[in-house]
């Protein structure tokens, strides 16, 4: 018993990382298949932009919605990533950005142009939406499939691979 127990602590230990992981909205959750809400009026940038004028946009594909705020360090470390995405074949048209909850209006536009981000973005002022989509924390993709249900939550920065293979996944639903 005494030789068990070193294997039965980590044990206990590696479960509770985990569990704090996913509390924290650290770990990508499972596919809801849960419609997705739409998204906010408010243009920040680029051009008008509606759930169903992406997916139309995709080609019978998915699409990408993705959570973000300028005040938020892990957005940063996102973005230019975001950018490259947005700008490469596979991802032309099928991202959209949501400025969460961001107290002022210019903090989002410098980050927008610091960046250098030309996909469409909108504003969620009040943060009703990334509430709507059950946004636990930021950055989060969700990954939109062609009949507009939510089929994967990204959590935390993503890359330019990660966001093709989110894509792959709903190409053909």
């Amino acid at each position: 018993m005494a030789r068990r127990l070193p294997l039965i602590a980590g044990t206990l230990a590696l479960a509770g990382a985990i569990a704090a992981l996913a509390a924290f909205g650290l770990a990508s959750s499972s596919p809801s298949g849960r419609r997705a809400p739409a998204l906010p009026r408010e243009r920040l940038a680029g051009t008008p932009v509606t759930l169903a004028s992406l997916l139309a946009g995709a080609d019978g594909g998915g699409a990408l919605v993705v959570f973000w705020a300028s005040w938020c360090g892990p957005c940063a470390q996102e973005a230019p990533a975001l950018e490259r995405f947005a700008d490469s074949r596979g991802g032309r048209g099928r991202i959209v950005g949501v400025d969460w909850s961001d107290p002022e209006l210019s903090s989002a536009r410098s980050f927008i142009r610091r960046h250098a981000w030309t996909f469409p973005n909108l504003r969620d002022t009040e943060g009703t939406v990334g509430i709507a989509y059950g946004l636990t924390g930021l950055p989060t993709t969700f990954v939109i499939d062609a009949h507009g249900r939510i089929s994967q939550t990204l959590r935390g920065p993503q890359s330019e691979r990660s966001l093709r293979r989110a894509l792959a996944s709903v190409e053909h639903d």
